[in-house]
């Protein structure tokens, strides 16, 4: 592979206009295609196979008038009316009906109910519900309906009344704005630093960001044609981002070293692309296997969110060992400092990797110590992880889905805001009715159960839907336990089709599927690390090593993710109003993520130590050489995709945040602690026998040439030096 590469980073070198052209032209051709087949994406998450999802497919076919998106209509009298309870009154009454006809006439609204006849008004008399009923669902409701919806009861408020709009109809794309590109200046900063050379750090993310461009672009492009979450691109764009700078940091970084040690432009590249292009390949094929193997949970919404994060990934790969090498052709020798051009600049001296890792070997067995014993401390709080799809009571604070959910929950009790449908249908009318007196005879009485609403009938009277609601909030223990006792009743039921569904049964079916997945998942991970390392370093010890210092990681940034979101120890530091449930698909996303950012720096820093040690170095000797010439770049990597990951903390997207948050947390342990820390204190202790492996296994693995001895083989025949031109 190593050799192949060498020959494609000199011929992007040679025909560098060409290859910009072309990446220039996709990027505009699927710009243009964005921007005319770009389509909405899903603000909900479907479950095929689950209770609740086949119950809204039931639901769409036999009762569509109530399969849209609901809205609620929070009404509060003015503070100023003096009854103990105002909605009793004519006049009050009169101004929450004219807002009822007026919701009744927005556009995409199938009807709106009376407050007063469905028995919608608080205890204290202070507060009505109007319940909106929308013909679409909550991806249907078009942006001008939406906030037609919003603007609604502008009349109410001028007479002092509170107004609050909720319910799914609410349920928007999370903003992504200038925040985000915190990040990214950032990144740039530790480049330059990194570097030394405005030039090398600009080309790096000019190039990084062309792959994401083209990226993000041809995902959007498919976004008429497939139905994608609006989480999706986010975290397409989020990893794309970050691996783009960091594969071509990685690169650029090798070819500043062969032009320093006196190889042409050309020669340097091919060199570059052969041997650090050969890790990003490996490393890049590694983060799209973990993702793409989300699949195997057989989750729709999951598996479409990791492919297009796997695409993004793939072509940042191909942007790298491409269109990289054209862009340095441009530049040459101009990618060095000014001080490393010249010829007479003095050997630099040996830098801190070198340093680090004499201290970590010398204070290998307390590092080992300390490293374990405190991540696996901040692992604890994991074991009380909880998973849900998160509610609008979960917002950010001041946002309309917020406000309307507190004041639902301040004046009629927070399982107003999870409601639960009950669907039955039965063959005829008769058979149904019969079926909907016996779950209301079954569920009543049910623990956390408030009150079960009269039926709702459609047009044939043979669908009957019932609304379910709790004592408790969406994402509380206590409703997930009223969901299983109130199926486990009505399976008992024989003669009709029943079915408890809405949001927050979805929400919890989603939840326990992506946990019993989870485990099988991690395994699967861990299995196919211990297989890749050993293809690639040719060793038993070393990657066993490798999966344990991953689960280190996983653990770890686990717990520090429940600490915050959770159970909001460490919420301050990430501007959460409301702490809560971890959202249901982010660990066994993180788990495949990490995974193959791990193995990125696991591959970039045990190589060199399995290259000089293959030379002849000693097995300490080759743990330093690895961790002096990787360190730096290793260390500049990291931060980079931390900063990129930490800017995705600043948008007030609960679910986006905390993804933000977890691989920037992840990413930082395993860099950090686990790879540039636990690693060489690892490998010293294990001496040689960290590259033993049998014979017969050294018969049957294929050699990938990851460290590019065969490429070194192939050039030694003709060896290319020249002088470098300043």
């Amino acid at each position: 592979m190593a050799t192949l590469l060498y020959r494609l980073g000199r011929a992007s070198f040679r025909r560098r206009k060409l290859v910009l052209v072309l990446w220039l032209a996709a990027l505009a051709a699927l710009g243009t295609a964005a921007l005319t087949f770009m389509g909405p994406t899903a603000s909900n998450f479907t479950m095929p196979g689950t209770e609740s999802q086949r119950a809204i497919d039931q639901l769409k076919k036999e009762f569509p008038e109530a399969s849209g998106a609901t809205g609620t209509i929070v009404v509060a009298a003015p503070e100023s009316q003096e009854p103990t309870k105002p909605m009793e009154t004519a006049a009050v009454q009169a101004q929450v009906q004219a807002l009822v006809q007026e919701a009744n006439s927005l556009p995409g609204v199938l009807a709106a109910l009376d407050p007063f006849q469905t028995g919608a008004v608080s205890q204290d008399g202070r507060h009505a519900m109007i319940q909106v009923q929308f013909i679409e669902g909550a991806d249907g409701v078009t942006d001008a309906q939406r906030e037609a919806y919003q603007r609604s009861g502008a009349a109410a408020k001028a007479a002092g009344f509170q107004v609050e709009h909720g319910g799914e109809v609410m349920t928007t794309e999370p903003e992504i704005g200038g925040t985000e590109a915190i990040g990214v200046v950032i990144a740039l900063v530790v480049l330059i630093v990194t570097f030394g050379s405005l030039v090398a750090a600009g080309m790096t993310m000019l190039n990084a960001l062309i792959g994401v461009g083209v990226g993000m672009a041809g995902l959007y492009a498919l976004s008429s044609t497939i139905e994608m979450t609006s989480v999706t691109p986010v975290l397409a764009l989020m990893l794309g981002l970050a691996v783009g700078i960091d594969y071509s940091l990685f690169i650029t970084s090798r070819y500043r070293e062969y032009l320093t040690e006196g190889l042409s432009p050309e020669e340097a590249v091919g060199r570059a692309v052969g041997t650090a292009g050969s890790a990003v390949v490996f490393a890049g094929a590694t983060v799209v296997i973990a993702l793409a193997g989300l699949a195997v949970v057989n989750i729709p919404f999951l598996t479409l969110m990791s492919l297009a994060a796997a695409a993004t990934v793939a072509i940042a790969v191909l942007v790298a060992i491409t269109l990289l090498p054209a862009l340095l052709g441009f530049v040459g020798p101009r990618v060095l400092s000014r001080k490393q051009r010249r010829t007479d600049a003095p050997i630099r001296a040996e830098g801190f990797g070198f340093r680090w890792a004499r201290i970590v070997i010398r204070l290998r067995v307390p590092v080992l110590l300390v490293g374990v014993l405190g991540l696996g401390a901040l692992a604890i709080p994991a074991a009380d992880m909880r998973l849900a799809l998160p509610d609008a009571s979960n917002s950010a604070e001041g946002t309309p889905a917020r406000e309307a959910a507190d004041l639902t929950t301040a004046s009629f009790g927070p399982g107003f805001n999870g409601r639960l449908a009950m669907i039955v249908s039965g063959d005829s009318p008769e058979q149904t009715a019969t079926a909907v007196g016996a779950v209301t005879a079954a569920v009543q009485g049910t623990d956390n159960l408030l009150t079960l609403t009269p039926p709702n009938l459609s047009r044939d009277q043979r669908t009957a839907l019932l609304g379910v609601i709790p004592k408790t909030g969406p994402t509380d223990e206590a409703t997930e336990t009223l969901v299983h006792d109130i199926r486990a009743k009505v399976a008992k039921i024989d003669g009709a089709d029943i079915a408890l569904t809405g949001q927050t049964a979805v929400g919890i079916d989603v939840s326990e599927k992506l946990s019993d997945a989870m485990p099988v998942y991690l395994l699967l991970v861990v299995g196919l690390s211990v297989l890749l390392l050993m293809l690639v370093f040719r060793s038993i010890l070393v990657p066993l090593k490798a999966a344990l210092g991953f689960l280190l990681t996983v653990g770890a940034t686990f717990g520090l993710t429940v600490l915050t979101f959770q159970t909001g120890e460490l919420s301050d530091l990430v501007g959460l109003d409301t702490p809560g449930p971890l959202v249901s698909f982010l660990p066994i996303l993180l788990i495949g993520i990490l995974f193959g950012l791990a193995m990125d720096y696991e591959v970039f820093l045990v190589s060199r130590m399995r290259e000089d040690f293959v030379h002849g170095d000693t097995p300490r000797q080759a743990t330093i050489n690895g961790m002096g010439h990787g360190g730096r770049v290793v260390t500049a990597a990291a931060l980079i995709m931390t900063a990129v990951f930490a800017g995705f903390i600043l948008v007030e997207d609960p679910i986006i945040k905390s993804m933000g948050f977890a691989l920037a947390v992840g990413v930082a342990i395993d860099a950090f602690i686990v790879r540039m820390t636990l690693v060489p204190a690892v490998m010293s202790l294990l001496g040689k026998a960290a590259w033993w492996l049998p014979r017969w296994l050294q018969k049957v693995l294929p050699n990938v040439d990851i460290e590019g001895e065969r490429l070194r083989e192939h050039l030694s025949t003709e060896p290319e030096r020249e002088p470098v031109n300043v």
